[in-house]
């Protein structure tokens, strides 16, 4: 039986590693990223450069996408262009991204009014997970629509879980994603004490990474920020968008999320002190110099 044919709409550092994923399991793949330049590395090892986001949908049987936002993946769904006007009826349609629930829940009314099949399935993991095929996935939709993506979220994943109908994997996505923002940004805090401190840092961090506060997040942060390697692993814009989205889905639900806010401020201040695209642990930088 043949493999699927494959659109992958979204070359950062988790799509690239996840369509390159997807071709070394030999699934044909077409490839669309605004920057072409980040698909040819795709390209070299075999997959099709389409111009749009529609061109990369045409004759595909599955559609995913991996992008950064709420803006960003309705242009390229929705848009001008969008890959949901060449969705077949029938076309299995897979978001991949950390959306909004309201986002996801729009995508899937509007992919339901194609006669196409829809999956919400933010992962977790960083781009070396996403690099290995050891990603897990976070579904929400439809049984029918999951079984007929298993083959495909396999050559990505370590796990699969499905949570319930669409919005269900986002909304689990947001508070996953709060909860470890609220962690790195507890971290930095507590390391920049250290350091404005005369305990020897190392010996302090080792208790606190062994103890009870050492969650594997932790230590893995906790190593970037005393090397310091900033390369990124998750981009620390990338966690302040989620903190925002994940403070208002709260507030939807009428659960304040204040944890979450104060860990979004010290985003934003990393942000302004130009770590944006640096890996979330550069959050520290602003509280070494105070």
């Amino acid at each position: 039986m043949s493999k699927p044919q494959i659109a992958f709409l979204g070359l950062g550092l988790m799509g690239s590693g996840m369509a390159a994923r997807l071709l070394a399991a030999q699934f044909p793949v077409t490839v669309y990223n605004r920057n072409p330049e980040k698909t040819k590395p795709l390209a070299g090892l075999g997959a099709r450069v389409a111009p749009t986001p529609r061109a990369a949908a045409e004759g595909a049987d599955v559609i995913l996408s991996m992008l950064a936002d709420d803006n960003a993946s309705r242009s390229l769904w929705l848009g001008p262009d969008g890959a949901l006007a060449a969705a077949a009826p029938g076309t299995l349609c897979i978001e991949c991204s950390t959306v909004t629930v309201r986002w996801v829940q729009e995508l899937a009314a509007a992919v339901a009014a194609r006669c196409s099949l829809f999956l919400d399935t933010p992962v977790t993991g960083s781009k070396t997970h996403a690099a290995a095929g050891e990603l897990s996935f976070l579904v929400g939709g439809s049984t029918e629509a999951l079984e007929k993506a298993r083959p495909v979220l396999t050559a990505m994943s370590k796990s699969i879980t499905h949570l319930g109908p669409a919005g269900s994997g986002a909304l689990l996505k947001l508070i996953n994603n709060f909860l470890c923002g609220v962690q790195v940004a507890s971290l930095a805090e507590a390391l920049a004490m250290i350091e404005h401190s005369d305990l020897n840092r190392d010996t302090a961090l080792g208790v606190l990474t062994n103890g009870a506060p050492g969650s594997p997040l932790i230590k893995t942060v906790a190593g970037r920020m005393t090397v310091p390697d900033y390369t990124p692993n998750f981009l620390l814009r990338l966690m302040a968008k989620d903190l925002t989205y994940a403070l208002e889905e709260g507030a939807h639900r009428s659960v304040p999320l204040t944890t979450a806010a104060a860990a979004l401020s010290e985003f934003q201040t990393a942000i302004r002190a130009g770590h944006g695209e640096q890996d979330i642990a550069a959050v520290i930088e602003p509280l070494r110099k105070l």
